[in-house]
């Protein structure tokens, strides 16, 4: 029996941004602390992207929509990138909203990114492709 990998990503992904989004509204202090200063508007920006994770993992779940779902999902990925940068670069300095993460931790981070973007990659159209591959198309 072949295992279907890609229907089983699925479930964890969309629940790791819908939990991801709902931790946005329940922790947005939290969120706030990781902007880089130059971004106005930080509790509003971590709202807005809690609120787009938490779409976007739900939609992840309906087969019909998580090609958008997914290039929403990369979009994001990508808008809160800077945020991870900042907390990289503020990481064991004084001026760190987090002072137990050490900079090896945060730049950890960065990395893990990319590798969710390609993750969520998986779900970015090539399921729709497949019916014209099989006709030759």
């Amino acid at each position: 029996m072949k295992v279907p990998w890609r229907e089983l990503g699925r479930w964890p992904l969309g629940l790791l941004f819908c939990a991801s989004g709902v931790g946005h509204f329940a922790r947005a202090d939290f969120y706030m602390r990781m902007m880089p200063p130059e971004l106005p508007a930080h509790r509003e920006l971590v709202l807005l992207s809690g609120a787009a994770e938490l779409l976007l993992g739900v939609l992840l779940f309906s087969p019909a929509h998580e090609a958008l779902a997914a290039w929403g999902l990369i979009a994001l990925l990508v808008a809160v990138f800077p945020a991870n940068l900042q907390l990289w670069r503020v990481a064991g300095t004084p001026a760190s909203p987090f002072p137990g993460l050490t900079p090896f931790w945060a730049f950890v981070r960065l990395p893990v990114q990319a590798l969710m973007i390609g993750w969520v990659y998986q779900y970015a159209g090539r399921k729709a492709q497949a019916p014209l591959a099989k006709r030759g198309v």
